[in-house]
C-alpha cells in the first residue's frame, strides 16, 4: 500500500465531489462511488462496475479502501457467533452476533483494547491501542449482517456498541459510524435500533444531549454507591454518581430518550436489598429500564456469579417499585463471547 494514498472512506461526499471536479470528471461520479462504499461495502475499485476503467484507475492511483475482514469465527452451543475482525494495520477487535426468537443483535467494538480497567471485564486488562475509525465500526455491522443472513436467514434487528472499548472516548468516530449505519446513503437502519453503552463519562453524556442523538443510551452502572463503584470502575473517581446523575437528567431533558442501566450482579458484592434500594434511588430520576446481567467469569477475576435466590429478591424489590427490569442470562459464555469476556482470545 502506497504511503501517500488516503483511505477514501474518510472523505465526505462533498470532498469526493471536489476530487472529481479537480480531476476534470463529472461531480455525479462522487454519488456513485459513495453508494459503492456505504451501501454495498465495496472492497475494491474494480467492483465499481458502473464506472469507466479510466475513472477506476484514477481512484486506484489516489486512494485505498481500508476495510476490516473476519479472520476467525467461533460458534457457541446457543448459536451465538463471535468473530475476530482483522483491521488494515493488523490490529484485531471482536464482535458478537446474538440471535433470539425475536431479534438478531450485533455487538460491536469501538476501540482496539480499552483504557478503563474495570475490574470485572477482560477487555479492561488490555491496553488501549487506538480508536476505531467510523468505517471500521460500519464494517463490523455490515459483516455481521451478512453473517446473520447466512446463518439465521434474518437481517440484523439491533446494534449495540458494547464490545471492546468505551464508545464515548471515541466520540466523533462513533457518531460518524452511526450516521453511516442509519442514513439513506448508508445502511438505512433506524437509530432507535442502536444502543450505545458507556461506563459513565458525565461531560460526554451531556454532549450527547446537546447533539440531540436519536439512538438509545445504556449506562454500565453495576453499583449505585460511590465507594463500591470506585472499587470496580476507576472511572467513577472522576465521574462520581452525583455528576453522572446530573448528566443523565440533562440528557433526558434534551432527548426524552428512556435510559437503560446495565447492572452486573456479583456474589456478595452488590446483590443485597440495600444495593437494590441504592439502584432504585439513583435510577428513578428519569424514565428508565434496568438490565440485571448474570456475571461471566474471566481469567484471573475475583468475582463470582450471584446466587439465583438473591438475584430473584433483587429483581422483585425493583419490580415492587414499578421499575422495568430484565434479567439477561449469558449468551456465548462457552466461547468467551458473553458480556465482559471479549479479550481477543480468538487471535493468538
Amino acid at each position: 500500500m502506497s504511503e501517500d494514498k488516503k483511505n477514501i472512506r474518510l472523505l465526505t461526499l462533498n470532498e469526493l465531489k471536489d476530487f472529481f471536479t479537480e480531476n476534470n470528471q463529472a461531480a455525479f461520479r462522487a454519488k456513485q462511488v459513495y453508494e459503492w462504499l456505504w451501501k454495498k461495502s465495496a472492497h475494491s475499485f474494480d467492483k465499481m462496475s458502473n464506472l469507466s476503467q479510466p475513472v477506476r484507475d484514477l481512484l486506484e492511483a489516489n486512494f485505498v479502501i481500508n476495510h476490516a475482514t473476519i479472520s476467525e469465527e467461533q460458534k457457541s452451543a446457543d448459536h451465538t457467533i463471535k468473530s475476530a475482525f482483522k483491521l488494515f494495520d493488523n490490529n484485531n477487535v471482536e464482535g458478537v452476533l446474538i440471535p433470539t426468537k425475536t431479534r438478531v443483535t450485533a455487538c460491536i467494538s469501538s476501540q482496539v483494547g480499552c483504557s478503563l480497567t474495570c475490574a470485572f471485564c477482560a477487555t479492561g486488562t488490555l491496553d488501549r491501542l487506538r480508536n476505531l475509525t467510523a468505517d471500521e465500526m460500519y464494517d463490523q455491522v455490515f459483516m455481521l449482517n451478512e453473517q446473520a443472513l447466512k446463518n439465521y436467514k434474518k437481517k440484523l434487528s439491533n446494534i449495540v456498541y458494547m464490545g471492546m472499548g468505551e464508545p464515548l472516548l471515541n466520540y466523533k468516530n462513533m457518531l460518524e459510524s452511526v450516521e453511516k449505519i442509519t442514513s439513506a446513503d448508508g445502511l438505512g437502519m433506524s437509530p432507535k435500533r442502536i444502543t450505545v453503552s458507556t461506563a459513565g463519562i458525565a461531560k460526554l453524556i451531556k454532549k450527547l444531549g446537546d447533539d440531540d442523538v436519536k439512538f438509545n443510551l445504556a449506562v454500565s452502572l453495576h453499583a449505585a454507591n460511590d465507594l463500591k463503584r470506585n472499587q470496580i470502575m476507576p472511572i467513577n473517581e472522576q465521574n462520581s454518581l452525583d455528576s453522572l446523575s446530573e448528566a443523565i437528567e440533562y440528557f433526558y431533558e434534551k432527548t426524552e430518550t428512556r435510559l437503560t442501566y446495565e447492572y452486573i450482579i456479583f456474589k456478595d458484592f452488590n446483590d443485597e436489598i440495600q444495593d437494590a434500594i441504592e439502584l432504585y434511588e439513583f435510577a428513578k430520576i428519569t424514565p428508565c429500564k434496568v438490565n440485571i446481567i448474570e456475571y461471566n467469569p474471566i481469567d484471573g477475576g475475583k468475582f463470582k456469579q450471584a446466587d439465583k435466590q438473591k438475584v430473584d429478591r433483587f429483581v422483585e424489590f425493583l419490580e415492587s417499585r414499578n421499575m422495568i427490569v430484565n434479567v439477561r442470562r449469558s449468551r456465548g459464555k462457552d466461547i468467551d463471547a458473553a458480556c465482559g469476556q471479549l479479550a481477543n482470545k480468538l487471535i493468538k
